[in-house]
């Protein structure tokens, strides 16, 4: 398993509770000051279809992060909804939150929020994806460049050694920046195999909204045309994987054609364990949402040189040609060995994940059911 370097590590809950009010002498005996109140942070979520993420765990441990320092979250879902994340970002802006914290949908779209909350001045952090051209004083998320790295190497780690193997790779959304860094990172290890011979690459098709049911029938169009034939593919993430590994099921070629993910979500980690699926990618999510709590925490109490202190990257926005100070966040790469680390780290349990035919498979990969 190769492990990159974490730019935050593990345990950025903060855990000091801050007060909520304060009790003044104001010359009457007894007579207590009301309450102040507390600094807000608003938070968009982009859906609740494309990966379980968003509603399972980015949204508690926001909320609980937040609320532990005294600051009062307003978390909504935009549902994948342009015109809802829009009208979200003006209730938010209209109440007065000290900090806004969007994961963009679209660039265009992030970027319009961004505007109003300058305007109003709410500084804003972009939290997983970054919006081009916009104006966020921060980001945060992982080294997505890195995540495709590790999807190319687990892919031809499972494909071994198959002169002239033909891929199909099923990307992410083509309005998702983070999309584009996976498949960017993915080149750097499979263009060299493709330029010389030694793989095929059949198509490379992106998917609206990263939705699993069009990447099924995008990955079966491609696979029909070329008469059936496929030796390896990239999927950009769990939920993706699992529309091809429908396809590949049905051709009777699961199992025997190595399929990539990501988010170790659930549903993909059983799929390695039975065989379908050759690898994903995890991501502490955990790490993510606290550093991005931590980091609004500091920004929402006016403490800039904190801010500054977490955010010791930069990112480069090629459409606004400037650069964002950033929180990025190393990756593992996850095959069936190593499925086993997650449950003993509490990533996913062992009852939830070893059900049916997967209680004999998990007994066989030492993860014990309790």
């Amino acid at each position: 398993m190769r492990r990159l370097a974490r730019a935050a590590s593990c345990g950025l809950l903060v855990l000091s509770v801050a007060a909520c009010g304060s009790t003044a002498d104001d010359g009457a005996v007894g007579q207590s000051a009301q309450p102040k109140a507390k600094p807000t942070v608003g938070v968009i979520l982009p859906d609740k279809t494309s990966s379980a993420r968003w509603e399972d765990q980015d949204r508690p441990l926001m909320a609980q992060a937040l609320g532990f320092a005294g600051i009062e979250p307003i978390i909504e879902n935009a549902e994948n909804d342009e015109a809802k994340f829009a009208s979200i970002a003006d209730d938010m802006i209209k109440r007065g939150v000290k900090v806004l914290m969007i994961t963009p949908l679209t660039p265009e779209g992030g970027a319009a929020v961004q505007r109003k909350a300058q305007a109003a001045k709410i500084p804003v952090i972009d939290y997983d994806r970054i919006t081009l051209g916009g104006t966020a004083e921060y980001y945060v998320s992982f080294d997505n460049i890195a995540v495709g790295e590790l999807q190319a190497e687990g892919l031809l780690s499972c494909l071994g050694d198959k002169p002239g193997g033909q891929i199909i790779e099923i990307q992410g959304a083509p309005t998702d920046n983070n999309a584009t860094l996976f498949a960017d990172g993915q080149r750097r290890k499979m263009g060299v195999k493709y330029d010389s011979g030694a793989l095929r690459l059949v198509k490379s098709q992106a998917i609206d909204k990263w939705d699993a049911a069009i990447g099924k029938q995008q990955f079966e169009q491609i696979l029909d045309a070329n008469g059936g034939k496929v030796d390896g593919v990239i999927a950009a993430n769990d939920g993706l994987a699992g529309g091809v590994i429908e396809v590949l099921k049905a051709r009777n070629l699961v199992g025997k054609v190595p399929v990539t993910g990501q988010d170790a979500t659930l549903a993909g980690l059983q799929a390695i364990l039975r065989g379908e699926q050759c690898m994903t990618v995890y991501k502490p999510i955990r790490d993510e949402a606290e550093a991005a709590a931590r980091l609004a925490i500091a920004v929402a109490k006016g403490d800039q040189d904190g801010a500054d202190d977490l955010a010791t990257g930069n990112t480069r926005d090629l459409v606004g040609k400037r650069d964002v100070k950033s929180v990025l966040l190393g990756a593992d790469l996850i095959t069936k060995p190593t499925v086993s680390r997650l449950v003993a780290e509490g990533v996913v349990k062992s009852a939830e994940l070893c059900v049916g035919d997967l209680v004999a498979i998990c007994a066989q990969n030492n993860i014990v059911i309790n």
